[in-house]
């Protein structure tokens, strides 16, 4: 693990050269390419000096104990040393995290997707309290949101609602949020008191760069037609709406949010884009072996992953066995809690199989 660690500062350092070399600072691409490469190093080199240091001084203490005669100064030295040594294991172990191999999509901008599924109203208005949830999350976390498209109901929520996270790491966090979302609660409208099941389903997909999927121009049919409001309304009579379909994979996408028909078809382009790449990505995860697959689930869309129950104030994640009784909270956007566990989760799973 040391000498991969000594490698590893090895790169940083030569990056650091290279980004200072005028021929680099002209080639927008290569510094682009190394930047991004030294600032995914920096946490583990960082991590790997503060060991070296914390190393170096365990040793100085050692010599210093061994030569030196005072008992006062001995006993201070002794100090030092039951202070450093527990420091060891636990830089250890975070640098074995950071060896980790990394997803790359983890420092990724998200498109995600909420929409309501088996339940009626009660499930659109359960998919507008988890578009809710995960916006003030995101504004906990200092990212931004941008809603790219929403469908909504009559009575306050969404059958499907579209937007774009913007923020270092988003992805690394909300890609567990993938699957479907169960609620269990009396609904407004229900009389004699009893507690429905409604669901909504999320998708997290990660934003995609032009580089990353190509996309032929010849592949997209584009439609264009007017916006219509609920109850079918004209929105207005320009063809401001537009449809996009990528014939080889069949995948559609419509955006009909802006009044400009430029950016509609922007916005489209940033959804199929993500979609497409997702698609590739879940056909290149089906091909692995079964001891790769996410120890926090299958990956599958309609995979339940979590049960939201209101009489009990409790939320529980299936795929870790988490059970929480801040329901309350968690609504709140104070997601926390359930991500880092199941973050710990990955991690954990990933050392056993480390070498696989």
């Amino acid at each position: 693990m040391l000498d991969k660690l000594a490698g590893l500062e090895e790169r940083y350092e030569k990056l650091n050269e290279l980004l200072s070399d005028p021929d680099v600072i002209s080639d927008t691409n290569k510094l682009r390419e190394y930047s991004k490469e030294q600032s995914d190093l920096q946490d583990i080199v960082d991590a790997y000096r503060e060991y070296k240091n914390i190393n170096e001084q365990l040793e100085g203490a050692k010599e210093m104990l061994q030569e030196e005669t005072d008992p006062e100064m001995k006993e201070m030295i002794q100090q030092e040393l039951d202070e450093l040594e527990p420091q060891i294991p636990e830089i250890k172990e975070k640098l074995k995290i950071l060896l980790l191999p990394k997803d790359p999509n983890d420092d990724k901008n998200v498109i995600m997707e909420i929409r309501g599924a088996a339940g009626g109203d009660e499930a659109a208005l359960f998919a507008g309290d988890l578009f809710r949830m995960y916006h003030r999350y995101a504004e906990a976390e200092g990212w931004k949101i941008d809603v790219m498209e929403a469908s909504s109901t009559g009575v306050g929520g969404y059958k499907e609602i579209i937007f774009m996270i913007n923020g270092k790491g988003a992805y690394s966090k909300l890609k567990y949020e993938n699957g479907a979302h169960r609620v269990q609660r009396v609904p407004e409208t229900e009389s004699g008191g009893r507690i429905h099941t409604s669901t909504a389903t999320v998708v997290c997909l990660p934003e995609a760069e032009d580089v990353e999927v190509d996309i032929q121009e010849k592949d997209i049919r584009v439609d264009t037609f007017a916006s219509s409001g609920p109850g079918g309304q004209s929105v207005n009579t320009t063809m401001s709406a537009v449809r996009l379909t990528h014939v080889p994979t069949g995948i559609v996408v419509s955006m009909q949010d802006e009044k400009s028909q430029i950016k509609n078809k922007e916005k489209a382009m940033k959804i199929l884009r993500a979609r497409i790449y997702d698609m590739y990505q879940q056909e290149a995860q089906a091909e692995l072996d079964q001891t790769r697959k996410s120890a926090v689930g299958t990956g599958d869309r309609s995979e339940r992953i979590r049960t939201y129950n209101f009489p009990q104030n409790r939320v529980t994640d299936h795929r870790i066995g988490l059970t929480i009784q801040k329901l309350d909270q968690i609504l709140e956007g104070k997601l926390s809690e359930i991500i880092d566990a199941l973050i710990m989760e990955e991690q954990a799973h990933k050392m056993e199989h480390v070498g696989d």
